[in-house]
């Protein structure tokens, strides 16, 4: 599993791929931040962080699908997926291994964007309570999609296939909710109880407020086995049909 983690490691920081996500990631930040600055009224820097990772999460969606998008789909448009499969590496390795990899390439995203917390305690108040939650809520809703991104990329060998599709199912799980409070749902309670179940705005809406309730750890990391899960039925059947 450790060769398959570093490999993909290479592939994302030996090219300028990493950097060119993180420098978008910290662009989209810094106008959120700077964009929260203008909003104040008084010169000192007295604000906490929930509107910024709640108004970043909308525009973010569209980083994780390119961030996702090669994790398979480019093994089997180049051919190495058959090298992959006849390796000593198990599929659930390969799987645990590649789901890694672009964690921790999240993880880089997201570290970059410690500089505005320590900035804002230098020269201003800062709620750390609402902090942590904030980037552990931040933290669980992108390892959620990054499996999403996962589990599309293996469906295609096309990777901007796999990156419009992932865009449209985080699109759906985005704005569910809303869609479950429309006129038409809400005459069937049990339907609109089922769409909001899967809703994953307002569990993140908690942790940008400061709450962390088990339910809601519960909910993303389901999501994330399932897929995963999922992930590893959709290639090993593959493996199975090529005997």
């Amino acid at each position: 599993m450790f060769s398959i983690y570093k490999k993909e490691l290479q592939s994302f920081f030996y090219t300028p791929f990493a950097y060119v996500i993180t420098a978008l990631f910290m662009f989209l930040f810094t106008y959120m931040f700077n964009s929260a600055l203008g909003d104040l009224e008084r010169p000192i820097l007295q604000f906490t962080f929930p509107d910024i990772f709640y108004n970043v999460i909308f525009f973010f969606i569209f980083l994780i699908p390119i961030l996702t998008m090669r994790t398979f789909a480019d093994e089997r448009r180049f051919g190495t997926e058959v090298l992959l499969m006849t390796s000593p590496v198990s599929v659930i390795q390969i799987i645990i291994g590649k789901y890694l990899a672009n964690l921790t390439v999240f993880l880089f995203m997201m570290a970059g964007s410690a500089f505005f917390p320590i900035f804002t305690h230098l020269h201003g108040t800062l709620i750390m309570n609402q902090l942590i939650c904030a980037y552990i809520g931040f933290f669980a809703w992108g390892a959620m999609f990054i499996a999403i991104g996962m589990l599309i990329s293996s469906f295609t060998e096309n990777s901007i296939i796999a990156a419009v599709i992932g865009e449209i199912v985080m699109w759906i799980f985005m704005f569910i909710d809303d869609f479950s409070r429309t006129d038409f749902i809400m005459q069937f309670p049990k339907l609109q109880s089922v769409l909001y179940a899967f809703a994953a705005q307002p569990r993140f809406a908690y942790f940008s407020q400061g709450f962390i309730r088990l339910s809601d750890l519960v909910f993303f990391a389901s999501a994330i086995i399932v897929c995963l899960s999922w992930n590893f039925i959709a290639i090993e059947r593959r493996r199975w049909k090529r005997g």
